[in-house]
């Protein structure tokens, strides 16, 4: 029995041995097998190598192997980038390329692929202040100022774009494309005599483009020139019956001449042409209210409403129509959406008034009734210091 235990004790001392035997073995294969690694990971060139070859995924797996190795690497996380940006992973792209700033901002060309990157995302925001920096490091590269220009434009910075558009437009004149961009901002930008210049040029190089009339229709607008405007859209609806707002942009402009009749039949070529045309829908029953049809406007009112909670000429004349009908609830539903839409005017005001006084409700109407007074005064004080501006074209939407 003592014999057999001894063997069991040897047999266990061996075996513990042989484990442990073991597991350094598999510690140290490990531990070499890491330095295998190390040694193998490419080099920047090799990595730069496969990018050119246009292997793209292989490439990254490169930059990111060397930027894990040495993560002070600005360099190599800008490379990183572009590679990232080349297969189209533009917000990875973006941070590495502001990863790579943060550790060098001196970097060349990093703030311009950081716009890029930013401005393919359609992140024109973002894309201005590396552009901005780009531009900074290179006045002279055109490239720079129409991308600034163009992510301006995108942000609805439109004063802005104009000022580096026009720049990009001066240093390539045969740009149809800058030139269009360059218009269409000035008209955003309200600036209509800028408008206009660019947008006859474009008319002079496509005299047959309905959609060069229809611009210089709206610049011609917008500088108050209203019968040269319908001269433009005239000449756009002969040449593009089918063309989408023209028959309404036409009736607008009728309209606005208080030529009713016309307005209408070009309100209706328009709904013709699209029935769920909600801007044509509340004209339209704008104008059957004028003609004391309320019923009729009534029912056009509405139906403008439900397509678009936006346009305010409709609400402000679906109350009218309910004032009509003495349905005071919905006049009075319809009036609170129109001041909404715009506080600032006192029509609203003074007709919620008067619905409030037929509702009994005499503290409200007198209320609304002093605010219409307050905006009419306000109003009046303006005029006196600066020369009063049309109210923004529904021709521009």
């Amino acid at each position: 029995m003592l014999h057999l235990a001894r063997l069991h004790f040897v047999f266990e001392l061996r075996y513990k041995s042989t484990v442990k035997s073991w597991r350094l073995a598999l510690l140290v294969f490990a531990a070499l097998a890491s330095v295998g690694l190390t040694a193998q990971a490419p080099t920047p060139s090799e990595a730069d190598a496969l990018q050119q070859q246009g292997h793209l995924a292989e490439a990254e797996n490169a930059w990111r192997s060397i930027a894990r190795q040495n993560p002070h690497n600005g360099a190599a996380l800008a490379s990183l980038g572009v590679v990232l940006s080349k297969q189209q992973k533009y917000s990875e792209a973006s941070q590495a390329y502001k990863k790579a700033l943060a550790l060098n901002p001196k970097l060349p060309g990093i703030e311009l692929n950081l716009g890029l990157a930013e401005f393919k995302q359609g992140h024109f925001q973002s894309a201005i202040k590396p552009f901005s920096k780009a531009l900074g490091a290179d006045p002279q590269n055109s490239q720079v100022r129409t991308l600034l220009g163009m992510s301006y434009y995108g942000a609805g910075l439109f004063t802005d774009a104009i000022k580096y558009l026009q720049s990009a437009l001066d240093a390539d004149p045969s740009s149809a494309y800058l030139r269009r961009v360059l218009a269409q901002s000035c008209l955003e930008a309200k600036n209509f005599s800028c408008a206009f210049e660019q947008f006859k040029v474009i008319l002079q190089q496509s005299p047959d483009s309905s959609a060069a009339h229809i611009l210089v229709g709206e610049a011609l607008d917008g500088m108050d020139k209203t019968d040269e405007a319908i001269a433009e859209f005239q000449a756009a609806a002969k040449i593009s019956p089918n063309e989408p707002d023209v028959h309404f942009g036409l009736g607008y402009l009728y309209w606005k001449s208080r030529d009713y009749k016309n307005a209408k039949r070009e309100f209706e070529a328009e709904v013709a042409l699209d029935p769920n045309h909600a801007q044509a829908l509340a004209y339209l029953g704008d104008i059957a209210l004028k003609n004391n049809e309320p019923e009729k406007a009534a029912s056009l009112l509405e139906q403008s409403t439900r397509l678009r909670k936006d346009i305010r000429i409709a609400y402000l004349d679906l109350s009218a129509a309910r004032m009509e009908q003495k349905q005071y609830s919905a006049a009075l539903k319809a009036l609170q959406r129109a001041v909404e839409l715009n506080p600032t005017q006192p029509d609203a005001h003074y007709r919620l008034g008067r619905v409030y006084q037929a509702l009994g409700n005499s503290a409200e109407a007198e209320r609304e009734f002093t605010k219409t007074k307050t905006l009419h005064q306000n109003a009046d004080a303006a005029v006196v210091l600066i020369r009063p501006t049309p109210p923004p074209s529904p021709l521009v939407h």
